[in-house]
């Protein structure tokens, strides 16, 4: 399992109607093959800052599978104009 991580910020005040987007973008990659699970979680202390984790069978299954796939120009349309800066992603294995 490949684990994504990314710390997206939310442009201020836009909080609900990303939350409400992500709704929508939450279905779709889990649509995507191997697609395994995803937690979204927001700051306590930075209300504007969320956590993102998505696990996948495969690196490549988020890198080309989803990133290059029919369902990824949904995803951007829905939530890429929130984000301010935009976000570095990480992915993680097991040890």
């Amino acid at each position: 399992m490949i684990l994504e991580v990314a710390v997206l910020d939310v442009r201020p005040g836009l909080e609900a109607d990303f939350e409400r987007a992500f709704d929508e973008a939450r279905r779709l990659i889990a649509r995507s093959p191997g697609f395994g699970s995803l937690d979204l979680r927001r700051s306590v202390k930075r209300p504007g800052r969320y956590l993102l984790l998505v696990e996948w069978e495969r690196l490549e299954d988020h890198t080309v599978g989803f990133r290059q796939g029919p369902l990824y120009p949904r995803w951007k349309a829905l939530l890429h104009h929130f984000y301010d800066p935009f976000p570095d992603v990480e992915h993680y294995r097991p040890l």
